[in-house]
């Protein structure tokens, strides 16, 4: 039998999704700069008030589920076995094909979320907020963990170069769904593409990106060089 806990629980999630649900379909049809919460509330039938009661922010009804990520990325970093890096660990995370990607359609509507995303300078801006704050979480994390002076800086490097590998993965996904790539080839791409970052991360960038300053200058053609040497003879 339902506790009447449970029931409160349940009905509590409901109306969350409907204002969620509510909300999603208003931005993906006018954009999310062009919704106001009034016209979120008076569609889903709630008031203004029980919006911000669910929703703190305007942007929480797009990056409610992201901002559980954090907490299921520290926890798979945290609950890791004995013997495992924290950079397998969230590679192994991070890999596990969930949400949109699992799904036939997925990629058409990962494509319109890149769409409202990028149209919006808010949710541009709160992302970037959100990944700013997970780079802090798991750096504390690291730090914790290795016993870090609080002088070092190698749990924040270990830090950005994670959260800069999601950030990196979710921007290839987005463009390979916006230039039309469909499921399951994207998730078969992101994982190829993923494990090659891993790896490279794995074995360091200590032999990447080594400039060259003894390059030869490239030279024209020998038919331009000629016309060049034509020219200057002839003035």
């Amino acid at each position: 039998m339902s506790t009447p806990t449970s029931l409160r629980a349940r009905k509590k999630e409901r109306t969350r999704r409907l204002i969620r649900d509510t909300a999603v379909r208003l931005f993906m049809k006018r954009g999310f700069d062009q919704v106001t919460v009034a016209e979120i509330a008076r569609e889903a039938e709630v008031s203004e008030a029980t919006v911000f009661n669910y929703f703190p922010t305007k942007e929480d009804l797009i990056y409610g589920e992201m901002e559980a990520f954090e907490q299921q990325l520290l926890e798979a970093v945290r609950s890791r076995p004995s013997g495992q890096s924290a950079l397998a660990a969230y590679a192994g995370f991070i890999f596990s094909i969930r949400g949109l990607l699992t799904e036939q359609q997925g990629a058409e509507q990962i494509a319109a979320w890149a769409r409202l995303v990028t149209a919006s300078p808010a949710l541009v801006g709160r992302e970037n907020e959100i990944f700013s704050r997970h780079t802090t979480a798991l750096a504390k994390l690291l730090a914790e963990e290795t016993r870090a002076r609080p002088d070092d800086l190698t749990p924040w490097v270990a830090a950005h170069a994670l959260i800069g590998l999601h950030r990196s993965l979710l921007d290839y996904v987005r463009r390979q769904a916006l230039a039309g790539r469909t499921n399951p080839s994207l998730a078969r791409l992101l994982r190829k593409q993923g494990e090659q970052a891993v790896g490279q991360l794995e074995r360091g960038f200590g032999g990447y990106a080594i400039k060259n300053t003894q390059r030869r200058p490239v030279t024209a053609p020998e038919g331009q060089a000629g016309k060049r040497r034509s020219c200057r003879g002839g003035r």
